[in-house]
């Protein structure tokens, strides 16, 4: 794994960037912004970046339309192509986040991981889809088929999820024991702009909160990326109609310490240094890993205990 050395020695520290955007102007805007971003976080020295959920666009989610399948693309394909020059102008390890076309009928909302050398490192397909209103993700998204399976990189081994996987430990949990020294997610969460504040605020704690119980419950660093801004519905009835992306994207530690957290409301590149060498400490002292009763957790694989 490569970092590079903190202020306290044999510390390795790894440098970090969440690339938040807002996706409310056409692809071309987009992939420009997330392109001098890139480059900016490449420049300040980060290693590692990591984009919004469904990077290429505005959100089609908001309605169910056949016509968003146009947006699709195999993997690899254009997108890989983009972020692997990408990877290898800048050095980065980039996670990204596209609309996988696998087959006629058959599409993905998969991460993809791009090494330093720009090699495709590893893919990652969703693997719990949502349907809620304003997200209407089954639709779209074939459940993932790939398992919980890190992603071995130039800057250790990434636990690479995908936004509704944020809610489920299950998820979480699979990656650390497959050996995951990070827990990734690119995400695309927002409110209703009809909620009231004390509902949004109830709902954007909830979010930081599960999070931060996998770092804790893990012992181990999570990011997680979101879009920001509001994103009309396709076919919009009214101002209000449409997902208010809260942005707050954040990097938490082992102990589920925020690092650093993002804007509610506008783009931003969070850079973070994270002590990699903290997750083994913490696990020391918390030995969750080693107290875990394999031989009565069962039931865990039934729907529910009738």
């Amino acid at each position: 794994m490569i970092g590079h050395k903190s202020a306290i020695e044999g510390h390795q520290t790894l440098l970090a960037a969440c690339i938040q955007t807002d996706f409310g102007g056409g692809s071309e805007p987009i992939r420009a912004d997330l392109e001098a971003r890139l480059q900016a976080a490449a420049a300040a020295g980060c290693r590692l970046a990591l984009l919004p959920e469904l990077h290429g666009g505005p959100y089609f989610c908001q309605r169910e339309q056949t016509g968003a399948f146009d947006l699709a693309e195999p993997v690899p394909g254009p997108g890989t192509a983009w972020l692997s020059r990408l990877a290898r102008e800048t050095g980065l390890v980039i996670v990204g986040s596209l609309f996988e076309r696998r087959a006629a009928g058959v599409y993905h909302n998969t991460a993809v991981v791009l090494d330093s050398d720009g090699r495709l490192a590893g893919v990652y397909r969703k693997m719990h889809i949502p349907d809620d209103p304003g997200y209407y993700e089954k639709f779209y998204f074939t459940p993932g088929d790939l398992g919980f399976t890190p992603v071995d990189t130039a800057v250790g081994r990434l636990g690479v999820l995908v936004c509704w996987d944020q809610w489920f430990p299950e998820a979480a949990r699979l990656m650390a024991l497959a050996g995951a020294e990070l827990l990734l997610y690119p995400t695309a969460i927002g409110w209703d702009p009809n909620d009231p504040d004390d509902e949004r605020r109830r709902q954007l704690d909830a979010w930081r909160t599960v999070q931060r119980g996998h770092a804790v419950a893990n012992g181990l660093p999570v990011l997680a990326c979101n879009r920001v801004g509001f994103e009309p519905a396709p076919d919009a009835t009214g101002p209000a109609d449409g997902i208010a992306f809260w942005g707050s994207s954040f990097v938490c530690g082992p102990q589920g310490e925020i690092l650093a957290s993002a804007s509610e409301t506008a783009p931003e590149t969070l850079i973070v240094d994270i002590d990699l060498a903290r997750a083994e400490t913490v696990r020391r002292i918390w030995p969750f890993f080693r107290d875990r009763r394999i031989d009565a957790y069962g039931d865990l694989l039934r729907r529910w205990r009738d």
